[in-house]
């Protein structure tokens, strides 16, 4: 799946290099729901096992721009018989970030999942304070369903989730 300099790609182990290599940005993971005192240092051995089971899983997805990866986009939780998924983003590469690429991995991703998986919804949580994400999951499609009131203890606040849905007849509106 591609469109334009990005391109969705299925993960190999050889990706555990570049993720090691961004290593893990503060303000990334905060938006993840990590505090900072939980954050540590990325090693190649947790870089080689996340590789490979970003690797074994189909529903994982490699984004990169320009050749060059910047993070991974994947379904889980999938339920063939009711026809949904949920949805997770990471980039992990600070200077990607605002640049618009998330929008549209999930934009690829939304139109792979409605037309060649035939799922019917997607969802996806997301923190309150993470105003970058929201918005971006709005521009695609995404709406509002519910809040979670204080969901998670993040840097010593209980903080409040959002639940996001989006439905396959809701795409054309947003998306390819």
């Amino acid at each position: 799946m591609h469109c334009q300099s990005l391109r969705l790609r299925p993960a190999t182990a050889d990706d555990a290099a570049a993720r090691f290599s961004l290593g893990y940005n503060q303000e990334i993971v905060r938006m993840f729901g990590v505090s900072h005192a939980e954050t540590k240092p990325m090693t190649m051995d947790a870089a080689e096992v996340w590789a490979r089971a970003c690797a074994a899983n189909p529903y994982v997805w490699i984004i990169e721009v320009a050749g060059q990866f910047i993070g991974q986009i994947k379904l889980h939780s999938v339920n063939a018989q009711d026809r949904r998924a949920s949805m997770a983003i990471a980039v992990y590469d600070p200077q990607q970030l605002g640049m618009g690429f998330g929008s549209e991995a999930i934009r690829l991703l939304l139109h792979h999942a409605f037309t060649q998986l035939n799922l019917h919804r997607i969802g996806i949580r997301v923190l309150a304070y993470n105003e970058r994400a929201t918005r971006a999951y709005q521009k695609c499609g995404f709406i509002v369903e519910r809040r979670e009131r204080e969901t998670a203890f993040v840097d010593g606040v209980r903080q409040d989730g959002l639940m996001m849905g989006i439905l396959s007849r809701e795409l054309q509106y947003h998306g390819r």
